[in-house]
């Protein structure tokens, strides 16, 4: 079902079994064009929503949140982006790309930071003037309310990856929106140093 999770940002999830958390999608409602990020496979309803909504373009947070992206973009006519570190690797398992992400460019009120390590071309999404941060894999919000890293195992540069983390701090994030797991909508930023200080122990 589809939800407002904070204001003009929708929502809507399913249940990974394997994983024992969320898997979610989010529509931002902006006047320079609507942006659909990481859509996981939506209900019938919940794509009749997203195309009611609207859609200009789809953002894709790394080369494994490719998700429903195709049947988005047949539905609304979106482009879909991704960072050229991990097009090659979405457009192999069959995901329709249009352009690349670059870090540090905007797309409506987002700025495109660099969130590589789990897979080089990760990125995450800030929203300075609301203090959001949007990611896909670069951590995952499991329990309710803290964050975690992936297991190592499946992580290309986990070294990489914490020191991208780390610099996540320098950015204004009091909610934290995730791909996979439960939204931080209070204080993300207080759960992210928490997670940044186990880097040392």
């Amino acid at each position: 079902m589809m939800l407002e999770i904070v204001t003009d940002i929708l929502t809507w999830s399913w249940f990974s079994d394997p994983h024992g958390y969320n898997f979610n999608g989010h529509l931002i409602c902006h006047p320079d064009g609507n942006i659909c990020i990481d859509p996981i496979e939506p209900t019938d309803e919940d794509l009749d929503v997203i195309v009611k909504t609207g859609v200009s373009t789809i953002i894709l947070t790394n080369r494994n949140h490719s998700r429903a992206a195709n049947r988005v973009q047949e539905r609304t006519g979106a482009k879909t982006l991704i960072h050229v570190g991990d097009r090659e690797h979405a457009e192999a398992q069959g995901t329709k790309i249009d352009g690349e992400l670059s870090i540090g460019s905007r797309i409506g009120p987002l700025e495109i930071v660099d969130a590589a390590g789990k897979s080089p071309g990760e990125v995450a999404l800030h929203w300075k003037e609301r203090s959001i941060l949007i990611v896909g894999d670069a951590v995952i919000g499991n329990p309710p309310g803290h964050c975690v890293f992936l297991p190592e195992r499946v992580m290309d540069d986990a070294t990489l990856l914490k020191k991208n983390v780390r610099n996540l701090l320098n950015l204004d994030s009091d909610i934290l929106l995730v791909g996979d797991g439960a939204p931080i909508l209070q204080d993300a930023k207080a759960q992210l140093k928490e997670l940044v200080e186990t880097f040392s122990q």
